[in-house]
């Protein structure tokens, strides 16, 4: 029993292994780009068309202010910001007009949308506020996010090429009020989030885009039938990236890494988001979630570990667990420091392994309940990633 225990850790560290070398091999590759991609912006003015930033807002998050006050500060010669809400006495919306006032040479805007007709609520502020747009190309962003005065210039920068129907940025995780299990959940972000979709973006290239920062041409969303085809979608962003691709038009793996900032501070909170994030990938992307068990290096380390000891092999079980350790250490710091900037040390070495545990339990959780819980409401996820309210 313990030797099949022993082999069944070799094949997951194996394959945990080869999905390290994908990513390694996948990265000098990302950073040669981003030389090129700083550059072409260290020569203004470059290419900067007026753009129109999407903001939906719900609610006053932490920090709210501060995270809105950086998309007033762009170094970007034109550009404004629409915001959205449910309703017109939204938290969130009263902190965007008290920003904005602060900042009269950026125009903006202010629009609530009532009771959505959709289950996704999120989409009817994207099309109210896609139709009021005054340019062409759309940036979105979610309220927890924190960008640097760069950023505007950075997302721009690949619609130069009229192939590129829509971009998207990686991310670092930021624990924005600190704690042992929003940190976790940071690093997962910085590091877990970042390897997948490097090796997605080598094996098939990019046909999905990431939630917090994505930009697209208003063409290719009416194109696409309207920010209206993700109604009923949890992930929102998967669809408009995949129905992106689907026009047959270029989507971008920007240079230009942001901050998501991670406001569930609770344990509770942070486990409840994990796993509704990992249900919503199993039902979007189905085969390749089943698959992702494979990429993770702890729970196969420790299984090593057990067995070995069990079996009187002691220095086998302690090489497995070491393997396992330094394959999630290699990803820190290559995706982590490198790829997105991350420079919490403590956060990559120490907790990102623990991290990595913690994926491949969310993984197994995703299958036990299709129900997630969003903005209060508890829905059904139906195959191919649509919602339904749960009875």
């Amino acid at each position: 029993m313990m030797y099949a225990l022993l082999a069944l850790a070799t094949f997951g560290l194996v394959t945990s292994s080869v999905f390290t070398g994908m990513v390694l091999w996948a990265v000098p590759g990302y950073l040669r780009e981003r030389r090129a991609a700083f550059a072409s912006l260290d020569h203004p003015p470059g290419f900067t068309p007026p753009l129109t930033l999407l903001k939906p807002l719900h609610g006053a998050e932490p920090h709210l202010e501060e995270h809105l006050v950086t998309f007033f500060e762009q170094d970007y010669p034109q550009y404004e910001i629409l915001f959205c809400t449910r309703t017109a006495e939204d938290a969130g919306l009263a902190m965007a007009r008290s920003v904005a006032a602060r900042y009269p040479q950026i125009p903006a805007r202010f629009f609530s949308t009532g009771e959505p007709p959709y289950i996704n609520a999120k989409v009817r502020s994207m099309e109210l506020m896609e139709e009021s747009a005054s340019y062409d190309i759309l940036v979105i962003s979610d309220s927890d996010v924190r960008v640097a005065p760069d950023y505007l210039r950075a997302v721009a920068l690949p619609f130069a090429d009229s192939n590129v129907g829509g971009i998207t940025c990686p991310y670092r995780g930021i624990a924005a009020e600190g704690g042992l299990w929003a940190r976790l959940e940071a690093v997962g972000m910085s590091v877990e989030m970042t390897s997948g979709v490097l090796v997605a973006r080598m094996m098939e290239g990019m046909q999905f885009t990431l939630g917090p920062t994505m930009a697209f041409r208003r063409e290719t969303i009416r194109r696409m039938g309207g920010f209206g085809v993700t109604a009923d979608y949890c992930a929102d962003d998967f669809v408009l990236g995949n129905e992106t691709f689907k026009l047959g038009q270029t989507i971008v793996l920007s240079h230009h890494p942001i901050d998501h900032m991670v406001i569930n501070a609770s344990l509770v909170q942070s486990l409840k988001h994990q796993v509704r994030w990992m249900k919503s990938t199993r039902f979007s992307r189905p085969k390749g979630h089943f698959g992702t068990a494979l990429t993770f290096s702890m729970p196969f380390g420790l299984l090593g570990l057990v067995a070995g000891v069990a079996s009187h092999h002691v220095a086998v079980g302690i090489f497995f667990l070491l393997w396992a350790v330094a394959s999630r250490w290699a990803l820190s710091i290559a995706v982590g420091n490198w790829v997105v900037g991350d420079r919490n040390w403590f956060n990559l070495l120490v907790l990102y392994p623990i991290r990595d545990l913690m994926g491949f339990l969310f993984w197994g959780a995703s299958y036990f309940s299709s129900k997630i819980l969003w903005r209060g409401r508890v829905f059904r996820l139906l195959p191919g990633g649509k919602m339904r309210a749960a009875k």
